[in-house]
């Protein structure tokens, strides 16, 4: 494949704190690109390089001849008269409408693109942004967090478009489960270095680990080497007869590969501290009407939660999601109707910009004892923020010395020492590493209280949660199912979309009966489910026509080759060829689902 872009040496820093050091990297022609590395290490900054918005240090960052390029920034100054539409055809310099199927995907209606893009909330503001770039087809796409403000809906429709799309792209993204399905490289930002990695995120880790044992296992064959010699050295240094023989191995030693092995991430593992006992009912709806003013977001709610419930709200965005979660915590009283919360209901409330409201004149261990329960010693507050990755120096040291990341896990730890019985998370994952996602998931789910949480995670919503309240046109509604049938059915285009005029939700009593479908509708599913899996037929012949490609290249490279270039050449090939018989699998129970679905449509006909 062609070379898009390459980066030699690159170095820069800010101040002291050098973020890239003798730094290269290759960007070939229709690679999906996933960008992944700590808070802070330099992610959007080596985005602002290839943009050609900042410079390098030193090194050199060189564009084939042509490269057109677009950047999806996490923030971009806008012009407050300028409508959307007029922002999207400027940006992607063609008419909207040859981008209306994609801006409908995305939830884009003529009513937001006849507004000014200034008076749009953030998700839609992202949204025609993102159209924007897309409309540019670009050879070579930069999506700095595309994925923040969308709804599921939203998301669906934009991972189908990366899956698909021919050209390549770089995505930064703490979305583990959007990483997984649209990329087919991981760029790891560590350290000052970039390292490319063969796969998606869950083959970097794979392949992370086994480097780093092979390496650890590398390290400590050479310190046993080293102590033979030395002890030898110390043995007969003095005798004559083996002098020669000890200067030759003292010499070896010199010339013996020094392997520095960086120390190993300390990984967040968080436990919850039990919640205090309450009866059974935990919160309950009456009838209850809310909204801002004179504008009403829900109504008609009847609602009620029995204790150890774990909820997932779903819905569009602006559809009142993190309203209905704010009267649940009492952060928004009911136009009409009621609200009861059990005997001994407490509540810990994580909302989207809790973090922002921290003193930041407090330490870390002052901002959890604030409000931490009575219950809880000083030991136990340094326990859990040991557990969310604060150091014993750290856990000291005042907040506003602190990121926004590590600000986001105070929050969350003064919200868990509480222990309240009734946890309600809008958005808890945002601006967290993976390995704390998944410490807090863990937790989560060992939780025996009630949990109520809205998320654009599906990793994190499908282990954690339960069952799924979806809320639609200022309404909501039980989804009798899981997590993943929820998406199913948004892939499908078989969800309801009926209003519903009155909701009654237990979530302890018998939710939904199964509703017999009829032969026309049934035939309708199977042809909506046919041309999915032709679609993934399609994907996956591609793929794999790039894959072999690819691996014929490099296997007649082989010969070529020797030493440690030939051993890590080796390992990726295995690694290509793991993904080429498991994509082969993958290909083969498409389409048998396929011929049977193909069977059963011409039965019905």
């Amino acid at each position: 494949m062609a070379i898009l872009l390459q980066v030699q040496s690159g170095e820069k820093s800010f101040g002291a704190r050098t973020l890239f050091s003798k730094a290269s990297l290759s960007i070939e022609d229709g690679e999906h690109i996933g960008v992944i590395g700590p808070n802070g290490a330099g992610k959007t900054t080596l985005f602002k390089i290839l943009a050609g918005l900042e410079d390098l240090d030193a090194g050199v960052v060189t564009p084939t001849q042509g490269l057109r390029l677009g950047y999806l920034k996490q923030e971009e100054e806008l012009n407050q008269e300028e409508l959307a539409r007029e922002y999207i055809e400027r940006t992607a310099n063609r008419p909207i409408w040859e981008l209306y199927e994609l801006a409908f995907g995305l939830g884009l209606k003529e009513t937001q693109l006849n507004t000014p893009i200034t008076q749009l909330s953030g998700g839609y503001r992202m949204r025609c942004q993102l159209l924007g770039q897309l409309g540019q087809e670009p050879h070579l796409l930069l999506l700095d967090e595309p994925t923040n403000y969308l709804d599921l809906e939203s998301l669906l429709v934009l991972e189908e478009f990366l899956i698909e799309y021919k050209q390549a792209f770089l995505l930064i993204s703490h979305d583990r489960e959007f990483l997984r399905r649209v990329t087919d490289h991981t760029l790891e930002i560590e350290a000052g270095e970039f390292t490319k990695f063969n796969g998606h995120i869950d083959d970097y880790f794979e392949q992370k680990q086994l480097l780093e044992e092979q390496l650890q296992a590398r390290a400590l064959s050479l310190d046993s080497r080293r102590k033979e010699i030395l002890d030898f050295a110390r043995k007969f240094g003095a005798k004559a007869t083996k002098a020669r023989q000890v200067q030759s191995r003292l010499k070896s030693l010199k010339k013996m590969e020094k392997i520095e092995l960086k120390p190993l991430p300390i990984k967040a593992k968080i436990r919850i501290p039990e919640p205090v006992r309450t009866g059974k009912q935990v919160v309950h709806f009456d009838q209850v009407q809310l909204g801002y003013g004179d504008k009403v977001v829900l109504k008609n709610i009847h609602f009620q939660m029995v204790r150890g419930t774990h909820l997932a709200v779903v819905g569009e965005n602006g559809a009142g999601k993190s309203t209905f979660l704010k009267a649940i915590a009492k952060q928004l009283e009911p136009q009409k109707g009621t609200i009861h919360h059990g005997p001994n209901v407490t509540i810990g409330y994580y909302s989207q910009h809790v973090a922002e409201n921290l003193n930041l004149n407090f330490t870390v261990y002052e901002s959890l004892a604030e409000v931490a329960h009575k219950d809880l010693t000083q030991q136990n507050l340094r326990d859990l923020a040991g557990q969310l990755l604060f150091s014993d120096e750290r856990i000291d040291e005042k907040l506003q010395k602190m990121s926004g990341g590590e600000k986001a896990r105070v929050a969350l730890g003064r919200i868990l020492v509480q222990r309240t019985p009734l946890l309600v998370l809008d958005e808890p994952t945002n601006h967290l590493d993976f390995h704390t996602v998944e410490a807090l998931t863990e937790a989560l789910k060992a939780y025996e209280g009630s949990v109520i949480i809205v998320s654009h995670d599906r990793g994190f919503i499908s282990r954690v949660a339960e069952h799924i309240l979806r809320i639609e046109n200022g309404h909501a509604e039980f989804y009798p199912g899981t997590y993943q049938e929820y998406i199913w059915s948004l892939q499908k285009g078989t969800l309801s979309n009926s209003t519903v005029e009155s909701t009654s939700i237990s979530i302890d009593e018998e939710l939904y009966e199964k509703v017999s479908t009829d032969t026309k509708a049934l035939k309708k599913q199977l042809k909506i489910e046919l041309r999915e899996a032709q679609k993934r037929i399609q994907y996956l012949d591609n793929k794999l026509e790039r894959l072999h490609t690819g691996l014929e290249t490099d296997s007649a490279r082989m010969a070529e080759l020797s030493g440690k270039e030939a051993q890590d050449l080796m390992m990726d090939l295995a690694y290509r060829q793991k993904e080429i018989d498991e994509l082969e699998s993958d290909w083969m129970e498409t389409q048998e689902k396929i011929d049977q679905m193909e069977q059963q449509i011409q039965q019905l006909s």
